[in-house]
């Protein structure tokens, strides 16, 4: 390379030093959307391999997609907890995976069957009953469906604000980092984000507005209706499990295990005592390997 050469790209090279020192905020943005850029192809590139992978399972294998098994319970989600506990109910195939919690809606859990992805757990119990003959409230009387359907509501749409009042805006998350297995930025996640957007949520849903101790008779309430209904019976509807036994079971499943310093498992365990024996009977029925999903967290 020719003096003349050398010379004109030194000149380059200082001007546009010169030129970029000018301008930090646009340099240190075009290097933000670089790497947005190149984390998004890379994402896409992993969740189209997942897919391959969960394509080649098997037809009919239902692939649970869910957040990482907990240290004491087999997941430290009800919702996860409700779906695989129907799963197992309706002796459904399938296989539990963690790398992808968050599903096509933006929540967890889904799952893929057949290479059809669907979201939200009452949706995805409902479509496989469907497919698989396994919808046992259809075979109920007509008034006991109605009961069924209004207790899962009071459960996944009332219960669970109360829960996640407790556990995100009281106990801000240090109860759920204790029982799940989380990495590094899911544990940041709970800390600093979490709680912040389940007040907001909470506020808009209107469970929020309402002080603790309001907020804890309103759940008292919910577990008496649940409790007086059960009664002497082994499952809420009688003689046999149901899918809003799976409901149940998830939420209980929560109380008695992943609520350590709320007024919940208390609650439960003094004043709804069959409340937990019906949890033990679901635990007994469906979660022989209870112990062994519950501590891979640990041995991990």
């Amino acid at each position: 390379m020719n003096t003349v050469t050398v010379e004109a790209l030194r000149a380059w090279s200082c001007d546009g030093l010169k030129w970029l020192s000018k301008r930090p905020g646009q340099v240190i943005s075009a290097v933000a959307v670089a790497v947005l850029v190149t984390a998004r192809i890379r994402l896409a590139s992993v969740r189209r391999e997942r897919r391959k992978r969960w394509a080649k399972i098997g037809k009919d294998i239902v692939v649970l997609h869910g957040f990482p098994r907990g240290r004491y319970t087999p997941n430290a989600s009800p919702f996860v907890m409700k779906l695989e506990t129907y799963l197992r109910l309706a002796k459904i195939t399938y296989v539990f995976d963690d790398t992808e919690p968050i599903g096509p809606k933006g929540q967890g859990p889904w799952i893929t069957l057949n290479g059809e992805e669907i979201a939200d757990s009452q949706l995805i119990i409902e479509a496989l009953g469907r497919k698989f003959d396994k919808n046992f409230t259809s075979r109920l009387p007509k008034e006991q469906q109605a009961i069924a359907l209004a207790m899962n509501l009071m459960m996944t749409e009332h219960i669970t604000w109360g829960l996640r009042i407790w556990r995100y805006v009281i106990d801000k998350g240090e109860q759920l980092r204790k029982c799940s297995r989380y990495d590094l930025v899911s544990e940041l996640a709970v800390y600093l984000w979490f709680p912040r957007i389940a007040k907001k949520r909470a506020w808009a849903q209107g469970i929020g507005r309402h002080s603790e101790k309001e907020v804890e008779e309103m759940m008292r309430q919910d577990f008496a209706a649940l409790s007086d209904y059960l009664g002497d019976k082994p499952f809420l509807m009688g003689d046999n499990p149901c899918e809003v036994d799976c409901t149940l079971f998830g939420y209980i499943s929560q109380v008695l295990w992943n609520y350590n310093g709320s007024p919940y498992g208390k609650m439960v365990k003094e004043d709804y005592p069959n409340l937990e024996a019906h949890h033990s009977r679901m635990k007994t029925l469906l979660y022989p390997d209870w112990d062994a999903l519950s501590s891979l967290a640990v041995k991990e």
